[in-house]
């Protein structure tokens, strides 16, 4: 099939000058980034063919095995691809958590397969296709974790009149398959989570800085016509500076987002002033309620006032 040889040679070629560019514009800081590494690698990998029918020959029996190797290419997509880089990088990120969980489930796994080659691995009575030894018991204990077929195993041992048998099972599942796995499930989508908000904090850095580079560049070309504008007004009689302003919106687009630097002139500064005035409106609403409470309050004060006492307090307010 010599266009699919065609194509791989191509394909290889291709991936290879990238490389070697990639390695010749930055020689120094090449090494530090992974996924550099990760291009080596395979870059190894899909020579390796190669060198193995130039040196043993197109019979040589193990060069199947090497030509299945290279389909580990396709990795090379995950250099393009921002969101599995995430992923990636979360799941190295959990690589000592979960390590750290792994080691307690296999100890778990080591004492309960001794347990149960202890109880369920008699030669006489015990069940030695699934308890014989404890190469058997890690393969029972497996399937139990991943609840996969767990009845069946406890038929047997009920079969064999084992009486702790349920019990050993009942907290082997809920130890290794509800707890652990869910421990490990749990942190896997926790540093996910992590990560995924991170990438999307950079995404949002990205688009800001962009439109910023997008203002500036509206900004400039604004401030050039402008000018423009501005050194023909010498040569050209305008009626009015009103004039000038409409030749000059005519040169907008409807595209051209509008910079403000005034901070009187933001939202938020907007949005702020506006409740700050329905709060005055809202206090001043309350000291009125207040006033008229008073004045209420004063009134029927003065009409319990004994008449006389009212006569004497009309005279002096009479007299002031």
């Amino acid at each position: 099939m010599p266009l699919l040889q065609v194509s791989e040679i191509f394909f290889v070629a291709i991936y290879s000058a990238e490389f070697y560019m990639k390695l010749y514009v930055d020689p120094i800081d090449f090494w530090k980034d992974g996924y550099n590494l990760l291009d080596l690698t395979i870059i190894i990998v899909i020579s390796i063919p190669y060198a193995l029918r130039k040196i043993k020959g197109k019979h040589y029996p193990h060069l199947k095995i090497a030509n299945g190797m290279q389909s580990l290419r396709i990795l090379k997509l995950i250099t393009y691809s921002r969101g599995i880089r995430t992923l990636i990088t979360a799941i190295g990120q959990t690589f000592y958590t979960v390590a750290s969980v792994l080691i307690l489930f296999f100890i778990l796994m080591y004492i309960f397969a001794i347990l149960g080659f202890c109880l369920f691995g008699d030669p006489d009575k015990g069940d030695l296709k699934n308890w014989g030894n404890l190469a058997v018991a890690f393969f029972t204990l497996f399937s139990l974790a991943t609840v996969d077929g767990w009845t069946d195993l406890q038929q047997q041992l009920d079969d064999r009149n084992f009486i702790l048998s349920r019990a050993f099972t009942i907290i082997f599942i809920l130890l290794g398959s509800f707890v652990f796995l869910s421990m490990f499930v749990g942190v896997m989508i926790i540093h996910t989570e992590n990560s995924i908000k991170k990438f999307e904090r950079e995404l949002m850095l990205e688009r800001h800085l962009t439109l910023m580079k997008e203002k500036q560049v509206i900004v400039k070309r604004q401030q050039e016509e402008v000018s423009r504008l501005m050194k023909t007004q010498a040569n050209v009689d305008y009626k009015s500076f009103g004039e000038l302003v409409e030749n000059f919106k005519n040169t907008l687009q409807h595209t051209d987002p509008m910079v403000l630097d005034d901070f009187g002139t933001s939202l938020p500064f907007i949005d702020i002033y506006l409740s700050t005035l329905d709060n005055q409106d809202t206090t001043i609403y309350k000291l009125q309620e207040l006033y008229y409470e008073i004045v209420h309050v004063l009134n029927l004060m003065l009409e319990d006032l004994p008449q006389k006492k009212r006569s004497l307090s009309s005279a002096k307010i009479d007299e002031k």
